[in-house]
């Protein structure tokens, strides 16, 4: 038996009997791990607000025989913006999904535990357009978890500048349209813009990750190219991001003409 203390990101809840919550919680000490929380349900409990969704806390663990119970918990940051925009917080809970899908489970990891806290903080405090961050987040999540594409040039002819960049969201390689006929396999159309846009995401530093700005049919490419290509490398769709794409207010916020 032991206790301990650490930051914690709620990436989901599930109620469990009448009053408790079982928690799966992205921690910066322990990287993924999974908790219950007694009681947390009531109204008049403690560590209700601390255990929500898609919240920060500083949380103190009893452990015994491997299964972790949160004794205390304190908000830390409750990403409020989130839940004042349902649009935005259910883009937060497509970062979440990620997360769980490319981190394994009780192994820190820094750099994510960072780019997501950025990223929530980022649409929660409305600091730069919701799809701009979403991109930024798939394509630094790929780099982080070992799936950095090669945007270093076209794999069939070696121009740095494609002409007319084409993503193979298998492959992980940009090749020039014309050269595609070589076999790229599926593929999403890109523009200069777009392609220039992938480079600093996958170079910049974590601070300024998101300190770049694109013509709104050039972020709505990186946006289509950036999904695909994490589904791809995960092998798996994500319902979250179905989910998030219903509650857009244009139902066109995502169609590009090639």
């Amino acid at each position: 038996m032991a206790f301990s203390r650490s930051d914690a990101l709620v990436l989901r809840e599930v109620r469990y009997k009448e009053a408790d919550r079982i928690l799966t919680l992205f921690t910066y000490d322990r990287g993924i791990v999974t908790a219950k929380a007694r009681g947390a349900v009531r109204k008049s409990s403690r560590i209700a607000a601390a255990t929500q969704q898609l919240t920060l806390s500083e949380m103190d663990f009893f452990e015994n025989k491997g299964r972790l119970t949160v004794q205390e918990a304190v908000v830390k940051e409750p990403f409020e913006g989130l839940r004042m925009n349902f649009e935005n917080y259910a883009l937060g809970c497509y970062f979440a999904e990620c997360i769980e899908a490319f981190v394994q489970e009780e192994q820190p990891d820094a750099d994510a535990f960072q780019l997501i806290l950025n990223s929530l903080y980022a649409i929660s405090h409305e600091l730069c357009s919701p799809l701009l961050v979403k991109a930024a987040f798939e394509i630094r999540l790929m780099c982080l978890m070992g799936y950095a594409p090669d945007l270093s040039g076209c794999c069939y002819c070696g121009k740095t500048d494609p002409v007319l960049p084409v993503l193979g969201v298998q492959s992980g390689h940009i090749c020039c349209r014309e050269c595609r006929k070589n076999g790229l396999g599926e593929g999403m159309y890109l523009c200069n813009a777009s392609l220039g846009a992938m480079r600093y995401i996958a170079a910049a530093p974590a601070k300024r990750l998101f300190s770049f700005t694109l013509p709104e049919e050039a972020l709505t490419r990186l946006n289509l190219a950036t999904e695909n290509y994490l589904a791809a490398q995960s092998g798996r769709r994500f319902s979250t991001l179905e989910y998030w794409k219903k509650t857009l207010s244009q139902s066109n916020a995502l169609k590009v003409k090639i």
